[in-house]
């Protein structure tokens, strides 16, 4: 079976717009995330970022992130880049993933995760009348592109929304999300966002 490649699949939807933007919700888990993938998507779309990240259990780094997001925000796009930030309620995420808490980082627990960020994503796109909505997470290798492609596909049919298509980690993304990062001087977190990351981070450097 042939490897679908999704940063195909983007260059083709954008190609399809004719050079009018459409209006894209852009979910975002970090402001270093954001910045290789806001400089391929502003050139086709209007783009909102979407804080939404109640996976991230500790409320100073939930903080510490989310700042950091408005700072490059608006250091590097002034106001043609606008923020909206989810609830935030860190319980939310203990509630979703109980019974999960033993599996392996980037296992079952993970896609609930993911699940739960994107569907947020999605409803908030529906509601806000976006034409397209995606999320920042494919840019990071250690992030499965072909499971957040197909959870948002699922959504699109489920809420009507349409999902596009990215690996944004293609065409040396990471490696330009490290460099920006470092030219705005962002904070880099070294784990994913919840307790569960942060201790399989640890383990590693154990």
């Amino acid at each position: 079976m042939n490897k679908i490649n999704y940063d195909n699949l983007f260059k083709e939807t954008v190609k399809t717009f004719g050079g009018e933007k459409k209006k894209l919700l852009l979910h975002s888990c970090c402001a270093p995330c954001s910045t290789a993938v806001l400089e391929r998507l502003t050139p086709f779309f209007d783009v909102t970022v979407f804080f939404f990240n109640p996976n991230i259990t500790e409320s100073e780094e939930y903080y510490l992130r989310l700042n950091e997001q408005k700072r490059f925000l608006k250091t590097a796009y002034g106001d043609s880049v606008e923020l909206i930030e989810g609830r935030y309620f860190s319980k939310e995420f203990f509630y979703m993933v109980e019974g999960y808490e033993k599996e392996i980082e980037g296992g079952a627990r993970c896609n609930l995760c993911f699940e739960n960020r994107l569907g947020e994503t999605a409803m908030t796109a529906l509601s806000g009348g976006y034409d397209y909505f995606c999320s920042t997470l494919t840019v990071s290798p250690h992030k499965n592109a072909d499971l957040i492609n197909q959870i948002g596909k699922d959504l699109e049919k489920k809420y009507g929304v349409k999902w596009l298509f990215s690996d944004f980690k293609k065409e040396e993304g990471y490696k330009r999300s490290i460099e920006i990062s470092k030219e705005y001087e962002l904070y880099r977190q070294r784990y994913c966002g919840c307790l569960y990351s942060k201790y399989a981070h640890i383990k590693t450097e154990e």
